[in-house]
């Protein structure tokens, strides 16, 4: 089943790796969304578990190893195209993440990775989902 004009949602994952005030970024190098700043993640395979899913994914965007805690948040992303049809249509589940603060390489579909500053935020090109799911895993993050 193909991304592009699916025949039924991509269920995805993304991790909000924090590492202390920072936290992991990617630019997407594909569409959707290629260019735009955002968390790591992807889609899930078949007899993969949310989790799993979840850590390869980062690990293939940023080399990174991750510990994966608790969801964060579970979002849908649909985006039409100018007749109206679904171009792309994602269900999101967004993880609270661990990593220790090494250099990340971007690889896979992200065209680079770096750590951002939590209060750096504004100087990235985030979608507001993004960034307010950002902010509640650091909330929950310091909430233990």
């Amino acid at each position: 089943m193909g991304r592009h004009y699916p025949e039924l949602p991509v269920v995805g994952v993304g991790g909000v790796v924090l590492a202390g005030d920072q936290v992991l970024l990617v630019k997407r190098g594909a569409e959707p969304s290629k260019g735009i700043w955002s968390i790591p993640g992807g889609g899930v395979e078949v007899g993969e578990s949310l989790v799993q899913a979840c850590a390869r994914e980062v690990a293939e965007e940023t080399a990174l190893d991750v510990r994966v805690g608790p969801m964060v948040e579970v979002l849908e992303r649909i985006l039409r195209d100018p007749q109206g049809r679904v171009e792309y249509h994602y269900v999101l589940i967004d993880f609270l993440c661990y990593a220790q603060p090494l250099e990340p390489q971007a690889g896979d579909d992200a065209a680079a990775a770096l750590w951002a500053g939590l209060d750096a935020l504004e100087s990235f090109s985030l979608t507001p989902d993004t960034k307010r799911v950002i902010l509640k895993a650091a909330r929950l993050a310091q909430d233990g």
